[in-house]
């Protein structure tokens, strides 16, 4: 009778282990994601502070472009208002594809694309968007591992319990995947 207890004991505090070490890695990996998503969200910000600085530097040499400099501020409100992944994911292709129009507007201007404060803000400009371009993997990576771990069998059953939703992922729409067209 005592090993039938002992045995009973054992396999109740390892499944309590189990609920433990599951319940721990869900609370972390949602911790993760809002680390990541916050680490975006920095990025972005710094985008956000470039942009501005950017139109007016164009605006100089190429104040006639007018369609072109609005859509690129239009887009950055837009970015700044956005809330959650997708809608953020949305305003961000929007603010991709405008600048992808204004860079292509220092074709046309050789002495704009000659300028040093605008070659310097192109240059931050594309750092910033290489950081903005990993924040979105990591975070990507990390929604992807807990979303596993919320689908797989058994911590299902504990993600249900618990109410650890599935979180969205920051994707690029097709358009701003391509080359911009800009004609004049």
């Amino acid at each position: 009778m005592t090993v039938l207890i002992i045995i009973l004991v054992v396999v109740l505090v390892l499944l309590a282990l189990y609920v433990i070490a599951s319940y721990n890695g869900l609370v972390s990996l949602r911790n993760r994601i809002e680390n990541a998503w916050a680490q975006i969200d920095v990025q972005l910000k710094r985008r956000y502070d470039l942009i501005p600085n950017l139109v007016e530097t164009v605006k100089g040499y190429a104040a006639h472009e007018r369609e072109t400099l609005d859509a690129v501020i239009q887009a950055r409100n837009a970015g700044m208002s956005a809330e959650g992944p997708h809608d953020q994911a949305q305003a961000e292709n929007q603010i991709t594809g405008a600048l992808k129009s204004l860079f292509a507007l220092s074709e046309a201007y050789p002495d704009l694309k000659a300028n040093q404060n605008f070659a310097q803000l192109q240059e931050e400009l594309t750092g910033t968007e290489g950081r903005i371009a990993y924040a979105r993997q990591f975070y990507n990576d990390t929604v992807y591992r807990y979303n596993t771990k919320v689908q797989s069998f058994p911590s299902n059953i504990l993600a249900n319990m618990f109410r650890f939703a599935e979180r969205e992922y920051f994707q690029a729409d097709d358009e701003s995947r391509g080359p911009t067209q800009v004609s004049f």
